[in-house]
């Protein structure tokens, strides 16, 4: 790669960087795979910068690359690993607005995989259906579908969690 490309990649990758950390936690809820998975998707940008540089909409073929990622990643055995009951440190007390934003982290974490990204896509990264159809590799029905009943289940389970 030319000197004049790889510093267009890193002048992307360091702009973008903390945008595509957060879309990454925001489907995996977990910090450390968000940052594997970020990693991931910058070796992938990185392999395919000539070409991808030269694209219009740049920040939804790499948004596209993360999503597929942690599908990808999703389906993996040993990704399914059980968490011990046993925390290692000590519990820290959040404010409000901690505990609200962590409420929503977890009610996002009780939607399957392909309807969280739907939700996420649409009303995080606040993408049209016809785009998220095309990073999920599905119609535009079913981006409607999945974020209706994902949005549902959300209802469901606010409504559960307020009695």
């Amino acid at each position: 790669m030319k000197r004049s490309d790889e510093t267009g990649y890193r002048d992307y990758v360091t702009a973008r960087m903390e945008v595509m950390r957060r879309t990454a936690y925001l489907l995996c809820r977990d910090w450390h795979l968000a940052d594997d998975l970020v990693s991931i998707t910058i070796g992938k940008l990185y392999r395919h910068w000539p070409r991808a540089r030269q694209m219009e909409f740049l920040d939804a073929y790499v948004r596209r690359i993360l999503v597929r990622t942690w599908l990808d990643e999703k389906g993996r055995a040993w990704r399914r690993e059980e968490p011990s009951e046993i925390v290692p440190e000590p519990a820290v007390l959040p404010n409000d607005d901690v505990v609200a934003r962590l409420g929503l982290l977890e009610l996002l974490d009780a939607l399957p995989p392909r309807r969280r990204a739907a939700v996420v896509l649409r009303y995080y990264c606040d993408l049209s259906i016809e785009e998220t159809a095309e990073i999920l590799d599905c119609s535009a029905g079913t981006v409607k579908s999945q974020t209706a009943r994902g949005l549902d289940t959300l209802r469901v389970l606010i409504a559960a969690s307020r009695n």
